[in-house]
């Protein structure tokens, strides 16, 4: 396998990772909510959920996808109720005050990685792109050293993106913001993810 075809894999996925999508609106919220260091456990999670994906997608799983499309279309159905599910909590939640990060961290750094991990699984679609990346950049016999790295560079793009969102919405003056407006943006982000849910599930 190539320098270029690696390179190739890699650019692909970080413009992917960068496009707008229920992590990053969950990515922004938790890092407003709850600080930068819970993001940045939730962004790890991202980054072990790609991983996920990707390494399904070079065990074959698109291709399985294909062939038993019903199995793909229940993950969807299940990670489509699992974003919808998101959206209500927060929706219900949006009148509650705002989380005192300088006392205490609202959820563990555990619990975050794992909500991103389940949040970016929730998500099969990420298969289908990984392997219709794969199958035309990833022989059949690469080794498995360059298969490592590959999953390697996934992790990092998403993972480091995500941080770097978590980041942005996690200064003083975007926390001050959202504290004032929180009802409303909790209100239009938990809208923007049962969109996100609805449109996993049913397209």
């Amino acid at each position: 396998m190539t320098t270029a075809a690696i390179l190739s894999i890699a650019l692909i996925h970080l413009v992917a990772a960068m496009s707008p999508g229920p992590s990053f609106v969950v990515s922004a919220r938790t890092a407003v909510s709850e600080g930068f260091g819970t993001a940045v456990a939730l962004a790890i999670g991202f980054g072990l959920g790609a991983v996920l994906w990707a390494a399904a997608a070079m065990a074959g799983l698109a291709l399985l996808f294909e062939l038993v499309p019903q199995l793909f279309l229940a993950l969807k159905l299940i990670g489509g109720a699992f974003l919808v599910y998101i959206a209500i909590m927060m929706w219900r939640h949006a009148k509650d005050p705002l989380p005192d990060t300088s006392a205490q961290p609202p959820r563990s750094a555990f619990s975050a990685i794992w909500f991103g991990f389940v949040t970016f699984a929730s998500n099969p679609k990420t298969a289908v792109f990984f392997g219709a990346v794969f199958v035309g950049l990833v022989p059949a016999d690469t080794p498995l050293s360059i298969r490592v790295l590959l999953l390697a560079i996934i992790f990092a793009n998403e993972t480091l993106w995500y941080i770097l969102v978590a980041r942005i919405f996690s200064f003083q003056h975007a926390r001050s913001a959202y504290g004032r407006l929180k009802t409303g943006i909790d209100r239009a982000f938990g809208g923007l993810i049962a969109l996100f849910g609805v449109r996993i599930a049913l397209f």
